[in-house]
């Protein structure tokens, strides 16, 4: 959390708008085969053939979606192109290409710039998407990044939220509420470092936590995984905002209710153990935390014998007629109506 006040400092003014692009983008790879032109010209040229075309955008505002004081721009610039590329997973779609745009104040250095589209040619090499455009400009304050993904897929492969059907099985990917809790623990340290400068935080017992925050990961792997046990899903979503959140969105585009098994909700023991010595309750953190970036989808009840005793995935509920309504099973077998707790960046205060 220190800064370096002897790092080098070069004007990005000095380069000009055309030399800072081609400086920042020299070393994008182009692997996809629908690339048919990237930067270079007035515009891309993509050719996807008879596959359909997925397209997802994000913008993230310094001082809303991130803090600089405790995230490095590599991991930033990493993080950036994964919650993209996540949208396009949670279509059961395949990402191909990205496009980056960035609007940054005079208080940003070169070097600054080059550390943020480290992370980002890092991510892009990681996915195996092609950074095809976007932008750079001043900004009055801060710093602002928007990113375009897209991707390829046949239509009878597409996943909507508005698929899943009565007794569908819900079903999650890895474990959920770390993402959130490492924020925690990183907002406890700024305020400790806020204190006295001189404490440095030892963060070695949240090593999990912190990596689930500052470098998630996309599941660019389920759609594979699902092909291999012959399982399409019939409807799907990213864990963005929160369990509770995105299980809301499925039934409530789907015109269906749920049961959602509070016992069955994967979290990793060092949450539990975090969790506890923040005095908070483990399940409230799972299902409103957000930030997990794991897939969330329903299958069909016929496909259980499949997928029970697959490792990379848990049942955590069931779909219900509407007129049941949306609800948490507890462990005492009460049931609690869902409501959507997670991340709302139109609020002006989070908590």
């Amino acid at each position: 959390m220190l800064e370096n006040k002897d790092q080098k400092r070069t004007s990005l003014a000095s380069l000009g708008e055309f030399g800072l692009i081609e400086h920042l983008t020299k070393h994008f790879q182009i692997n996809q085969e629908s690339t048919l032109k990237s930067i270079g010209d007035d515009a891309a040229v993509l050719d996807f053939k008879d596959k359909k075309v997925v397209v997802s955008t994000d913008l993230l505002v310094e001082g809303v979606h991130f803090d600089l004081s405790y995230m490095p721009l590599k991991h930033l610039g990493y993080k950036a192109i994964v919650t993209n590329v996540s949208d396009i997973c949670a279509m059961n779609a395949v990402p191909t290409q990205v496009t980056v745009s960035v609007a940054v104040s005079n208080r940003f250095p070169l070097e600054a710039l080059e550390e943020l589209f480290a992370g980002i040619t890092l991510a892009a090499n990681t996915y195996n998407v092609d950074v095809i455009g976007g932008d750079t400009t001043s900004s009055q304050k801060g710093l602002i990044i928007s990113i375009t993904a897209i991707g390829e897929a046949n239509l009878d492969e597409i996943a909507y939220r508005s698929g899943a059907q009565q007794t569908d099985l819900l079903v999650v990917s890895g474990d959920l509420g770390a993402a959130y809790m490492g924020l925690q623990v990183l907002e406890r340290e700024k305020q400790v470092f806020q204190v006295n400068p001189n404490n440095q935080p030892v963060l070695d017992d949240y090593t999990y936590l912190i990596e689930r925050q500052l470098k998630p990961e996309a599941r660019n792997d389920v759609k594979e995984l699902l092909e291999k046990l012959e399982i399409k899903p019939t409807a799907m979503i990213d864990i963005s905002d929160g369990l509770s959140s995105e299980i809301m969105h499925i039934c409530k585009q789907s015109k269906l209710g749920c049961n959602l098994y509070e016992e069955k909700i994967p979290v990793d023991p060092q949450l539990i153990n975090v969790c506890e010595e923040f005095n908070v309750d483990i399940t409230t953190i799972a299902l409103n935390g957000g930030e997990d970036y794991e897939l969330l989808f329903t299958i069909k009840m016929d496909d259980f014998e499949k997928i029970k005793h697959n490792p990379n995935f848990t049942i955590i509920g069931h779909m219900v007629a509407e007129s049941e309504g949306m609800h948490l099973v507890t462990r005492a077998n009460t049931k609690i109506e869902l409501k959507a707790r997670g991340w709302n960046s139109l609020l002006e205060e989070q908590e």
